[in-house]
């Protein structure tokens, strides 16, 4: 099966369906943190009609779609955090209010676009993470479906809270491998597990809170792997 993990630089999901045998790709406009050749810097539009049988995307900019950050959209922050570049974020410091409301909205703007192009690519599957959304962004998504499933690491043998939605087309919802059980609130481990929520400010912080841990990785290569090759199997 020829798959396309898009907007990944962790290879994490692309080494779970590499693993099982699948011609599998990841893209990002950064290179990929393990160096491999199978990964193309580039916008996962450009490879959108390029003939996959399953599209992954697994960080798609989201911080101007999610839920929690509806409130710039009304009074925009002071200052942009470290996902964006230097040159873009001492541009923003000498704007006005007004000139920041407008940067706000024209970045949920090119964000809402972004998620519409992948969830109505011209690929048979599709499946992209990301959280749940305000109602600003759901009307300027072609098509908008509600998330498929929210699901946590630790239902797949993770230790960590951190719960991720997935928009889910003709492939079936993820089911736990390894539920554990959490630890208490207020304790040291339920500390540790929280470690993205808990993660400081700094240059590496969107990359700490985009991780995609192995055991959801793997669970989604083995099971939406697995229906597609099968679908593919009954319709030869």
């Amino acid at each position: 099966m020829k798959v396309l993990i898009g907007c990944e630089t962790s290879g994490m999901m692309r080494r779970a369906f590499d693993r099982l045998g699948h011609d599998v790709w990841s893209c990002d406009l950064l290179p990929a943190d393990d160096g491999s050749n199978r990964h193309i810097i580039c916008d996962v539009r450009d490879l959108l009609n390029d003939g996959w049988d399953l599209l992954a995307v697994m960080h798609p900019p989201c911080t101007r779609l999610c839920n929690s950050g509806v409130r710039w959209l009304s009074e925009p922050p002071t200052k942009l955090n470290e996902t964006y570049p230097a040159a873009e974020r001492e541009a923003y410091q000498v704007m006005d209010r007004d000139q920041r409301l407008e940067f706000m909205w024209q970045e949920l703007d090119k964000g809402a676009a972004l998620f519409s192009d992948c969830w109505n690519a011209p690929i048979e599957r599709v499946a992209i993470e990301n959280p749940v959304m305000h109602r600003h962004a759901k009307e300027r998504i072609r098509n908008y479906q509600p998330p498929a499933q929210t699901v946590q690491p630790w239902w797949f043998g993770d230790e960590a809270f951190k719960g991720t939605s997935f928009f889910l087309r003709e492939l079936p919802k993820l089911i736990p491998t390894n539920r554990l059980m959490p630890p208490k609130a207020g304790t040291d481990e339920h500390k540790a597990w929280s470690k993205i929520h808990r993660a400081p400010p700094g240059v590496d912080r969107w990359k700490i809170r985009s991780e995609t841990f192995p055991g959801i990785a793997d669970a989604a290569a083995l099971q939406w792997g697995g229906h597609a090759v099968e679908q593919m199997r009954t319709a030869a």
